[in-house]
């Protein structure tokens, strides 16, 4: 019996760290009994995704080891004048960076900056708000670009868009989202700080930041499909071979079997003919909406791999997707690593954070909705 509990209690622990993962397992694993296992399985998995999700995982961890996030930060927080503008440059940083590096990637970076710089500030009491706004930040912000988050990348790929058709699709949202911040913003009372915010950042080596620049604009290439997405993968690796090879045990292998089991689940359902027909006529004219539905149940991420094999309306189940990552805790992965961050907090409170973090999220939810309604068919 207790030789029975180590391993059941394991896959208890593994299953809390990566639900999504599990919950894409179970649901390939359980479509595997109406489309049985074979070579076809590999004609499921979008190679190029899979690839440029691993080359910029090791490129932006690359640039995080060599300092140049801390070196942004550092600079920008110590030009903080009081609370308002803190907060102001907290979430700023999610936003923008957000759309480059991703949008997990962003609060990870940021928000354990911001527990520290609250905290020393003698401003405890604005871990909530502030930690709040740059998840929705990070979400928001990660929008606009390609880069910005894993559905991005993937249905960037799969309708084939342009770089120019992307940003043309995401602008709207994405300023109606950064006019929304910087009208929350001014809610927080601009009061003065009571100790020095952030120490002095430390200063780039240029000889390491600099190849980790040139692989990152690589990897940019390859997204633009300016170059091979296999080159840009075998300089990444070669790269961190040479310069860091820790950081191949770093990169979130995690995310890359959650695609690798979606894929095997949406390609089985496609393969069925009643459930392809049926998921089709329920998409079919409501992209936008069912996209913001299902994400708040499902996360945005499988959301927008099992909505595409079902549309051809790639631009509306783009900008259904992303807003989508607005609202439950779970409707964004991301949202789910910033709550984590802010319970390593000394004194934190989960439910008011639960309590305001889905107020806010739904807030701008309806606001986003809304100015979606408004806009012409994309």
């Amino acid at each position: 019996m207790n030789a029975l509990r180590l391993p059941l209690r394991r896959a208890v622990d593994f299953s809390r760290r990566d639900p999504v993962l599990c919950a894409a397992a179970l649901a390939a694993a359980l479509s595997a009994f109406w489309v049985p296992p074979s070579v076809d399985y590999l004609d499921y998995l979008d190679w190029r995704v899979l690839c440029l999700l691993l080359s910029l995982m090791l490129v932006v961890a690359g640039l995080k080891s060599a300092g140049v996030f801390d070196a942004v930060t550092g600079r920008l927080l110590r030009a903080a004048r009081n609370t308002r503008t803190l907060a102001a440059a907290l979430t700023g940083l999610c936003y923008f960076a957000s759309m480059l590096i991703t949008n997990d990637v962003a609060l990870i970076t940021f928000v354990p900056l911001a527990i520290l710089t609250l905290t020393r500030a003698g401003k405890p009491r604005l871990l909530i708000p502030v930690i709040t706004l740059q998840t929705v930040a990070a979400n928001l912000g990660s929008m606009f670009t390609p880069l910005g988050n894993p559905q991005n990348l993937y249905l960037y790929s799969y309708y084939h868009l342009s770089a120019g058709r992307f940003l043309g699709i995401m602008l709207p949202p994405t300023a109606l989202s950064l006019a929304g911040l910087c009208v929350y913003l001014l809610l927080i009372r601009p009061e003065p700080l009571a100790t020095v915010q952030a120490e002095r950042p430390r200063a780039v080596e240029p000889a390491r930041a600099l190849p980790w620049t040139g692989l990152f604009i690589a990897c940019l290439l390859a997204v633009l499909r300016v170059i091979p997405y296999l080159a840009a993968l075998a300089l990444v690796v070669a790269g961190v071979l040479m310069m860091d090879r820790s950081l191949l045990r770093r990169a979130d292998y995690g995310l890359l079997l959650t695609f690798v089991f979606l894929f095997i689940l949406t390609g089985n359902l496609q393969s069925v003919p009643a459930i392809r027909d049926r998921l089709s006529a329920m998409v079919s004219g409501r992209e936008v909406a069912v996209g913001v539905l299902l994400s708040q149940i499902i996360s945005n991420v499988p959301a927008a791999m099992l909505l595409s094999r079902f549309t051809a309306n790639g631009p509306a189940l783009l900008v259904g997707v992303n807003v989508g990552g607005l609202g439950t805790l779970i409707a964004s992965m991301a949202s789910v690593i910033s709550y984590k961050l802010y319970l390593s907090a000394n004194g934190a409170n989960p439910r008011r954070y639960l309590v305001v973090f889905t107020a806010v999220n739904i807030l701008f939810l309806a606001v986003l909705c809304a100015g979606a309604a408004l806009l012409p068919p994309v």
